[in-house]
């Protein structure tokens, strides 16, 4: 079960939802694309994924409601990127999640901002999944990245497709891209959202490594 949770940041408090299972081998913060929030049925669909793979998951809000309508702020990756990383600094201080790998979960322009936070020197990203995204949007901090990446782009998804293909040239990190046939931006059709969540399921899993090991 989630839990509704507020986050102070600064002068700023995000609204978010934290689930970690008792038995959680690591957390995956979600960002979300422009538009969206924490109640992304789609961001929360692969939540319940994860957390039915013991994984933790934090859906927040990335910008308040005030913040949201300037739509400068949607775009400006430097600035999510940032939030990011204050929210992740925050949930490593839980008691729930202490000492757990951390990955993001980036959707459309939440991808370029996942990317961005990753390539902070001082972040210790385990893994990053982009679904649907713009990775392109983190421009010059690709080549920083170190987090294993993963891109998960729908098969009609023509011209996204070609921006991850970029993006993912960029990377020096490892990376993948997977490509859903069938499938469109939001991965709507039926079956496709399913194969999204068991590919992140899947990447988290396997670069997930208890602190200590």
């Amino acid at each position: 079960m989630s839990e509704s949770i507020k986050i102070d940041i600064g002068p700023v408090t995000l609204a978010g939802l934290l689930a970690v299972p008792e038995t959680a081998v690591g957390l995956v913060i979600f960002a979300h694309g422009s538009g969206s929030s924490r109640h992304s049925p789609r961001n929360r669909f692969v939540a319940e994924v994860l957390n039915a793979a013991s994984l933790g998951t934090l859906l927040f809000d990335l910008l308040t409601p005030v913040e949201g309508r300037d739509r400068t702020n949607v775009f400006d990756i430097p600035m999510l990127g940032t939030r990011l990383r204050e929210v992740t600094d925050w949930a490593m201080q839980q008691d729930t999640a202490a000492g757990l790998p951390i990955g993001y979960f980036g959707a459309s322009t939440g991808a370029g901002a996942a990317l961005a936070a990753a390539a902070d020197e001082t972040a210790d990203i385990a893994a990053v999944v982009s679904r649907g995204g713009r990775p392109d949007l983190a421009g010059p901090y690709l080549s920083r990245v170190r987090a294993p990446t993963l891109l998960v782009v729908g098969g009609n998804d023509g011209v996204v497709e070609k921006l991850n293909r970029q993006a993912m040239a960029e990377l020096i990190c490892e990376r993948q891209i997977e490509i859903v046939p069938g499938a469109s931006h939001l991965f709507e059709e039926p079956g496709k959202l399913e194969q999204v969540a068991a590919l992140a399921r899947d990447w988290f899993l396997t670069h997930f490594v208890p602190a200590g090991s």
